[in-house]
């Protein structure tokens, strides 16, 4: 086995999957100001790293720089987007209608990191055969049927907090494997499933938090 197919098999740990893509915006950042190289001592100067981070992340893509150079633009960004997935485009059904729900369907950039967000979903019947930008809305009694048709594998549950776990077990229980949770509820799945938590609340939990400590103190909560 080659040496590049030995590296792409190592899973990356989670911090570097949550710094990867920050370097990946900065890169672009750095191609739109007409840049053609970049080396990880600038990623690092930018991001606010240390240099020997940026370099271990990069050590898990399948890239490698010129001494003195550093990385080619074109080169890395392109890498970085097929490494964290964005070039690819991946259904998704969105559970839960309301304000943050259509927000996310209203979110056109997600397209852009390669999630496509085919239907929405919602108890309330008014909200049926409606459209969220052209995104079509159904009841969630017909998730059997419309799973059959699009096929999708990814659930974004954006539901009430009490409604959480039964949303996601219905969900799972056609067929898809992978879900991005909006609830403060950590919701309890089979172990082959893919649950990614993003809880506002309990990001604002931590800010609120840092500003109350000493000046000084507070640190980088992302």
């Amino acid at each position: 086995m080659a040496q590049d197919e030995r590296k792409q098999q190592v899973k990356a740990p989670e911090p570097t999957l949550r710094r990867l893509p920050w370097y990946l915006a900065y890169v672009k950042i750095l191609k739109g100001y007409g840049e053609t190289s970049v080396s990880s001592t600038q990623i690092a100067k930018e991001i606010n790293v240390d240099p020997s981070m940026v370099a271990k992340d990069l050590s898990f893509v399948n890239i490698s720089g010129k001494t003195r150079v550093g990385y080619d633009v074109d080169a890395l960004i392109g890498i970085l987007e097929n490494f964290l997935g964005f070039a690819s485009q991946h259904k998704a059904f969105l559970f839960g209608v309301g304000r943050l729900g259509a927000a996310l369907m209203r979110d056109s950039g997600l397209n852009s990191y390669g999630l496509n967000i085919v239907a929405g979903f919602d108890v309330r019947k008014d909200m049926a055969g409606s459209y969220i930008d052209g995104i079509p809305v159904f009841h969630l009694d017909e998730l059997k049927a419309k799973q059959r048709e699009y096929g999708v594998t990814i659930g974004i549950i954006t539901v009430p907090v009490e409604d959480a776990q039964q949303v996601a077990d219905r969900i799972l229980g056609e067929g898809i494997r992978a879900l991005w949770n909006f609830t403060p509820f950590r919701i309890r799945v089979p172990d082959d499933v893919v649950v990614q938590n993003t809880s506002i609340y309990a990001h604002l939990a931590v800010m609120y938090n840092r500003l109350n400590l000493p000046e000084g103190n507070a640190a980088d909560i992302s």
